[in-house]
């Protein structure tokens, strides 16, 4: 890219091909997710790897300009602080749907599930197994990406590369169980208003926490290449601002739908 002056801390990105072809790429899983869901199309397996190859070829080219064309400055870290934050506040109200319908079934339950909540015949989740144990995993989690973070501040790279590999290992883990409950699991999606609430809350924070996973993956990846320093780690902000976000809402999720309803 040719690096042009200019007498401001803003940086004016440059034309790039991958929003329009990402664009046409989401609308092609769309149809292809559709078709799936109808004919066992099969073409989906082509366009999500597609899909997956173009954010790589962006993120490549957005890593490129923050590390080595020093187009991050002050003014572009403070846009970028403030669009994560309000990325995490749309997404903190999109649980609140969750919850919200959660709490309209539950406190009042209606004549159709027999005003009993649980509905009879759906045996809940024991908090005290699983549950906890992803609670506690969790919370060890944002520990260590808060060890990590810290190292980095104080130029200890050595002990951020131990403790970011911790917090993957650690959300790895929390998926793994989460996976193993939903196979153990009495009920199902379509049970009641009980089983859809259920398993489209806590799936849609397994989805979080899966990428989460991946978005300390790929920091982790940087932090072997060096791209981060004392003042320059915006990216790895970022994925432990997310993180703790993930930890947040477990705790509402554990506390209202695991621990309440038992």
């Amino acid at each position: 890219m040719t690096k042009i002056h200019q007498n401001h801390s803003f940086h004016l990105v440059s034309v790039s091909p991958w929003p329009i072809i990402i664009s046409f790429s989401l609308m092609n899983n769309l149809i292809s997710m559709v078709m799936w869901f109808h004919k066992m199309n099969y073409f989906i397996w082509l366009s999500i790897p597609c899909t997956l190859l173009c954010m790589y070829q962006w993120w490549r080219d957005v890593t490129r300009e923050a590390t080595y064309q020093g187009s991050h400055t002050l003014s572009v870290y403070k846009g970028l602080r403030l669009g994560m934050i309000l990325f995490i506040i749309s997404e903190i109200f999109f649980f609140i749907s969750f919850f919200w319908a959660y709490f309209h079934s539950s406190l009042a339950p209606s004549m159709e599930i027999g005003q009993l909540w649980p509905p009879l015949g759906i045996e809940p989740f024991n908090p005290f197994d699983i549950p906890l144990m992803n609670t506690i995993i969790l919370i060890s989690s944002g520990m260590t990406v808060t060890w990590a973070h810290h190292s980095i501040l104080n130029k200890n790279f050595l002990e951020s590369h131990k403790s970011l590999m911790l917090t993957i290992i650690l959300g790895m883990y929390f998926t793994l169980l989460q996976l193993i409950e939903y196979f153990e699991s009495p009920f199902t999606i379509s049970d009641s208003i009980y089983g859809s609430t259920f398993f489209i809350a806590t799936g849609f924070h397994g989805l979080h926490v899966i990428i989460g996973t991946l978005f300390l993956l790929i920091c982790f990846y940087r932090m072997n290449l060096l791209h981060f320093s004392k003042l320059h780690h915006f990216g790895f902000e970022a994925a432990a601002w997310y993180w703790h976000f993930v930890d947040v809402i477990w705790l509402f999720l554990y506390i209202s739908i695991y621990w309440w309803s038992y």
